[in-house]
């Protein structure tokens, strides 16, 4: 009996093939998506820049979702609370750096 639940347990976490398929499927699609702008010089370039960074997040979100397994974790969700914390610590850093190089009047 007790074999049987770990087998069930073991399931819950694991991706179906199908959501493998997809996930793989949306990967390629949003990769191939920003490659076909910038290779082919379609729009300007801050447009082709908002293409880059948005297909990146949903790319990030695929890969979350369908590979990660972000949304099949149990009740204690260690794993996201340290992703989003990192997210949160890379962001301020980012941030900080861009404020800190756009506004220093020293290096005028």
């Amino acid at each position: 009996m007790a074999s049987h639940q770990q087998h069930e347990h073991q399931e819950q976490t694991h991706g179906s093939m199908k959501s493998y398929i997809i996930g793989f499927l949306l990967s390629v699609v949003l990769t191939i998506i920003p490659l076909v702008a910038v290779l082919n010089d379609m729009f300007n370039k801050k447009t082709t820049i908002v293409i880059v960074l948005i297909t990146a997040v949903l790319q990030f979100l695929v890969q979350l979702l369908f590979f990660m397994h972000i949304r099949e974790e149990e009740k204690p969700r260690y794993n996201l609370i340290s992703l989003i914390f990192a997210i949160v610590m890379l962001l301020t850093i980012v941030i900080g750096s861009i404020w800190i190089m756009t506004y220093n009047a020293v290096a005028v």
